[in-house]
């Protein structure tokens, strides 16, 4: 009697566990509507004065949610301001809009970070912690290298304050 108890128990408990299995690999897969941000290709041109820096990175979403980067912090600067530019001006911005299956790009000529009233004097070689904030996302740490003064991955030769035809960028009157 106790034989065949345990042969009739057997096939359920292993369908009950490989059901279990199954279930929680599905769980955590891709396509659960999460956003899944990683930043890339992140630097700060060497500062030319002791005031600002500016800081460059990518952000990729593979997830399938959009999601927005709302602010940064750093231990280089209390004050870190996100700008945007179009029509070649720049203005702060309290967001950057970060599609499911897309990126955020923030690079030379285009929208980038503003690192205020620094607290320290950086040069090409050393690192600032920054931490980028989410609307939906756990927060993102990186370190952030910092590079030469003309250092740009995307476009070489152009300097800040240029857009990609070389022309001067006008700016709305925040201070840089």
């Amino acid at each position: 009697m106790i034989r065949s108890t345990t042969t009739a128990a057997l096939p359920a408990a292993l369908a009950l566990v490989a059901g279990l299995a199954l279930g929680g690999c599905s769980s955590a897969g891709p396509a659960d509507g999460a956003p899944r941000p990683e930043v890339s290709g992140a630097f700060i041109p060497e500062p030319v004065n002791a005031d600002m820096a500016g800081g460059f990175l990518t952000v990729t979403n593979a997830g399938d949610a959009g999601d927005a980067l709302t602010s940064v912090t750093s231990d280089l600067s209390d004050d870190v301001q996100m700008h945007e530019t179009k029509d070649r001006k720049m203005r702060q911005v309290e967001s950057f809009d970060l599609p499911a299956h897309g990126e955020l790009r923030l690079e030379r000529g285009g929208s980038h970070l503003m690192f205020m009233e620094l607290k320290r004097t950086v040069k090409q070689g050393d690192k600032v912690r920054i931490e980028l904030h989410f609307e939906k996302s756990d927060p993102i740490e990186v370190e952030v290298p910092v590079e030469a003064r003309t250092h740009n991955p995307q476009r070489s030769g152009e300097h800040s304050g240029h857009d990609a035809h070389g022309q001067p960028q006008q700016h709305d009157g925040t201070r840089h």
